[in-house]
């Protein structure tokens, strides 16, 4: 067996984590019961009254793909994203975005894109669940590490991935769906940490305060792949595989 310390970034993540294409009713209540926490709960970004059932949800939902990051050793779901797809004009079938962010995309910028709405998507409700972050900073960012489980020094380091991995988990649904026009509304942060890992997103509208401040950003999957760093993409193909073998 290999010394951990000798271990891949890709071994070292799969040896702690498995990634699930959320598709039966069970596994999208954990999804949505992550939202809740960390959305609901933690942030405060929707009531806690909207939601008795302990479950965050919404009219997109139904159309979405989901992914879950599982931890293996505890079987707690880590992370979740979801990739909703464009199934109409934006006027008749708005993305979250479009509906709720209007006001701050620069609708020039967009019309001079002139995509296919069938190759649209957006990335939405990635969360990393709080047992999985350290405490200090979570007032700054969801994004963080984990003291919460009782783990090693080298399984501790690879939970600072998550939020990639979810990240990574949707740009492999819109290869395999050929919605590789992608749009996001994010904090801060998280373009910062795909900026690091080679991933460059362009915003496409200025900052506005949705559920904490965030902006509109743009990238296309094949720019994300080409521009990855070989790690990480690495960790992209392995999840990809991981989403095609659920497929099946």
């Amino acid at each position: 067996m290999n010394n951990e310390s000798n271990l891949s970034l890709t071994e070292s993540f799969e040896r702690y984590f498995k990634v699930e294409l959320a598709t039966s009713d069970i596994q999208k209540e954990q999804v949505y019961r992550v939202r809740y926490r960390v959305y609901c709960e933690e942030f405060q970004y929707e009531g806690v009254d909207l939601f008795p059932d302990g479950l965050e949800k919404d009219e997109y939902d139904q159309n979405s793909r989901h992914c879950l990051i599982i931890h293996r050793n505890s079987g707690l779901p880590a992370g979740c994203v979801r990739l909703v797809p464009a199934i109409g004009s934006a006027d008749v079938a708005p993305l979250p975005l479009e509906k709720y962010c209007s006001s701050s995309l620069d609708q020039q910028f967009l019309s001079r894109l002139n995509l296919e709405r069938s190759t649209v998507c957006e990335i939405s409700r990635l969360a990393v669940d709080g047992a999985f972050r350290r405490r200090p900073g979570e007032t700054i960012t969801r994004f963080g590490e984990i003291t919460g489980l009782c783990v090693s020094t080298q399984e501790q380091r690879t939970f600072s991935l998550i939020a990639v991995a979810c990240f990574l988990a949707a740009t492999a649904l819109t290869e395999i769906d050929n919605r590789t026009n992608v749009f996001a509304m994010m904090e801060p942060f998280l373009p910062r940490m795909m900026h690091r890992s080679g991933i460059d997103f362009h915003q496409v509208g200025r900052d506005i305060d949705y559920h904490g401040i965030r902006a509109p950003y743009f990238i296309t999957t094949q720019s994300a792949l080409t521009s990855m760093h070989r790690d990480l993409l690495d960790l992209y193909f392995w999840i990809r595989q991981s989403i095609l073998a659920e497929m099946r």
